[in-house]
């Protein structure tokens, strides 16, 4: 008898503990969602072009300027100077060598440059 009454605890107290008086866990939102987008989710026009339009495109524009070689301003642009001209080599480099882009500005956040690997990692989506 006092092991069925021990029996009969546990599984009342694994049954109570195991509920939530919010019902279902997916009828909410998730009130603190993940700021940056999970790597599927990374394409050129939800994440890289604003990259692009805040950090390169004073000078990387439809017409180069400042010294700038190459247009940045479409998707296939930015896809073509990845795989052909380092772009993501050039935004990497350590601050205050000659070479980083933005050119005379400061180093992107590593965040940010990874989103451009991931980009490519997962072949360029639009």
């Amino acid at each position: 008898m006092r092991t069925h009454f021990k029996l009969s605890s546990i599984a009342l107290l694994l049954l109570l503990s195991s509920c939530s008086s919010g019902g279902d866990s997916n009828s909410d939102p998730d009130p603190t969602p993940d700021p940056d987008p999970t790597p599927t989710s990374i394409t050129y026009t939800n994440t890289i072009s604003s990259i692009i339009s805040s950090n390169c495109i004073s000078c990387h524009g439809s017409t180069p300027s400042n010294g700038a070689t190459i247009s940045l301003n479409t998707y296939a642009k930015v896809k073509t100077a990845i795989q052909s001209n380092n772009l993501i080599t050039r935004i990497s480099y350590p601050q205050g060598n000659s070479n980083l882009m933005p050119k005379d500005g400061t180093r992107l956040p590593q965040a940010t440059i990874d989103k451009f690997t991931t980009w490519q990692t997962n072949n360029f989506p639009e």
